[in-house]
């Protein structure tokens, strides 16, 4: 039986993908920083691992504990939505810790079980942000654009040994959680130049009629874990799609 391990099972795509593979017969790893029994449905092929993608012991202990790996999602991260100047310099560094070296160091430390068996496939989420510039997200688009370059440099590397390496780029997801955690975890200071410029930014962002489910993103992960002719990146959700066409990134 085929088995995944997914970051950031709390809430929102983590939830999403995870159920989406138990759905599939797979056995799976979910993991977060604090695991929650209710956070997912029950399984005899679910388990729950705690992890901390910043801390090396914590990912070594996970990794050891899940054992042979055929996938791996790294979906662990976190959001700032605030101009450079209203951003704190070490807000930004757990940032780049969580999403940027997080990733690559999960994706290090299944490498080699992968490679010894000349199979399996690492799957990041990264952002639709990164396909055009926005105003109030040049840190968090920083970090997803780095996962991108990361991803497509790697999966190089992954290929001589039968190992895939794939990047889902989420839209908007207004029903998740994840907007609200990042303002508690990260902050929101406006400086106050910037106020209504950033507030007509908002009313941008809630007017848009395309948006992003965690089914989306289920899915997405799913066809590049599944389909071994998957295109290096996949948009997942309708405004990511749409984007994909306007800046002419196939997707099929």
């Amino acid at each position: 039986m085929s088995r995944i391990l997914i970051t950031g099972c709390s809430t929102g795509f983590g939830q999403a993908i995870a159920t989406r593979f138990l759905n599939e017969g797979w056995e799976v790893v979910a993991t977060m920083r604090v695991p929650s029994p209710g956070a997912l449905p029950q399984s005899e092929r679910l388990r729950l691992l705690p992890l901390d993608v910043t801390t090396p012991s914590s990912i070594k202990a996970c990794v050891t504990e899940a054992g042979r790996l055929d996938a791996l999602v790294n979906n662990a991260g976190v959001g700032m939505l605030n101009v450079l100047e209203g951003a704190e310099i070490e807000k930004a560094r757990e940032l780049f810790e969580t999403n940027v070296l997080g990733s690559i160091a999960m994706t290090k430390a299944v490498m080699p079980g992968m490679r010894e068996r000349r199979s399996g496939v690492v799957v990041n989420i990264s952002s639709s942000v990164t396909l055009r510039p926005l105003p109030a997200l040049s840190i968090y688009s920083a970090s997803k654009a780095a996962i991108n370059a990361f991803t497509k440099s790697f999966a190089l590397e992954a290929a001589e040994f039968g190992v895939r390496a794939r990047v889902v780029l989420p839209g908007s997801a207004p029903t998740t959680s994840f907007g609200k955690n990042a303002v508690a975890r990260m902050g929101m200071d406006v400086p106050e130049a910037y106020g209504p410029f950033v507030q007509a930014y908002f009313r941008t962002l809630q007017t848009a009629s395309e948006k992003t489910d965690a089914q989306d993103v289920a899915k997405a992960v799913w066809r590049a874990v599944s389909d071994v002719d998957a295109p290096m990146m996949l948009p997942a959700g309708a405004d990511a799609e749409t984007w994909f066409r306007e800046e002419g990134i196939a997707a099929a």
